[in-house]
């Protein structure tokens, strides 16, 4: 994974800011289109499969070490944070989008099947890694899905998109673990209604194929961060500030503050920040 390592002291890069999904200027949203489709072009590492592949399926599995665990933040943020620098590989000024999912629907920039000149639109739909498939295919019971990703958003028996009382009931928590548990609780009703009765978002093992994966784990990571910025001596459990992240070369502590990581979010600076 040729990315590096950020200090915990020194920005990796001058800071940059995700914004909404729905407010990025046309400029803007062709940056990220251009860059998810140039990393859906690569074969190797530098890849959007490899990357998508990190959470699911292909083995192993590496979120399990995750979801349900106090590692379910940081762990997240280190994978948007590699990912986004392999977008920016391919086009520097991309950065990742945030989905603010209190609105219920799905931002236009990533329900569009086509791109204003026609083209097949890349933060529609993405190609799932083939050897993806086959694993799910031969697992007992088989995990079935699609070549492309396809979504059911807001299907009968799915559970509703989270509220923004929702959300401000989950910043009110005081302690690291229990705001984890009710913004993990919040993060999956997000992938049940998207992901519906067939969708891919449904899927631990797939959900990271579909596009809107990022802009959703980038909400959640959002607001994580308002909730630092309300509780700054709140942090995760001692015993865990020093654990790798498998499989990336970042600990526990050094996602802790995102300006070291060479990122913010454009709204989530003042001094009572609201989300």
């Amino acid at each position: 994974m040729a990315v590096g390592t950020p200090s915990s002291h020194l920005a990796a890069s001058p800071v940059r800011w995700r914004r909404s999904a729905r407010r990025l200027t046309p400029g803007q949203v062709a940056l990220l289109r251009e860059a998810f489709s140039a990393t859906m072009g690569i074969g190797d590492e530098r890849g959007y499969n490899y990357f998508a592949g990190l959470h699911g399926l292909p083995r192993p599995m590496d979120c399990t070490v995750a979801h349900g665990r106090p590692f379910f933040l940081p762990w997240h943020r280190a994978y948007l944070y590699f990912f986004e620098r392999a977008l920016r590989d391919q086009v520097p000024e991309a950065t990742l989008t945030w989905w603010d999912w209190r609105t219920p629907t799905i931002p236009a920039i990533f329900a569009a099947e086509q791109d204003p000149g026609g083209q097949r639109n890349p933060l529609h739909s993405a190609p799932v890694d083939p050897v993806a498939l086959q694993q799910g295919a031969d697992a007992r019971p088989p995990v079935l899905a699609r070549r492309w990703t396809e979504r059911d958003p807001g299907a009968p028996g799915t559970p509703p998109l989270p509220t923004a009382q929702d959300v401000q009931d989950a910043l009110a928590q005081t302690d690291y673990s229990s705001f984890t548990e009710a913004l993990e609780e919040l993060h999956n009703r997000v992938h049940l209604w998207v992901g519906g009765r067939f969708g891919h978002m449904r899927l631990v093992e797939f959900s990271s194929f579909d596009p809107i994966f990022w802009a959703h784990h980038t909400m959640v990571d959002r607001i994580w961060r308002l909730w630092q910025l309300s509780h700054p001596g709140a942090r995760p459990p001692a015993s865990i500030l020093r654990t790798a992240l498998s499989p990336f070369p970042m600990t526990v502590e050094q996602t802790l503050d995102t300006t070291a990581l060479g990122y913010d979010y454009a709204v989530s600076t003042s001094s009572a920040p609201t989300p």
